[in-house]
C-alpha cells in the first residue's frame, strides 16, 4: 500500500465516522420525538374515551 492510498483510506474512514456521528443522534432524536408524540396521542385518546359524554 502506498502512502497516498493510506492517507485516502484514513480520510475516508474519518469522514464516514464524522457523517455517522452527525446523523445517528439526529435519527435517534427524531425517533424519540415520534415516540413521545404517539404516546401523547394514545394518552389523549384514552382520556377522551374514559370521560363520560
Amino acid at each position: 500500500m502506498s502512502y497516498l492510498e493510506y492517507v485516502v483510506g484514513a480520510y475516508a474512514v474519518f469522514f464516514a465516522y464524522l457523517a455517522w456521528d452527525f446523523f445517528a443522534p439526529r435519527r435517534r432524536l427524531a425517533r424519540t420525538r415520534r415516540d413521545i408524540a404517539l404516546r401523547a396521542r394514545r394518552e389523549a385518546a384514552r382520556a377522551q374515551k374514559d370521560t363520560p359524554a
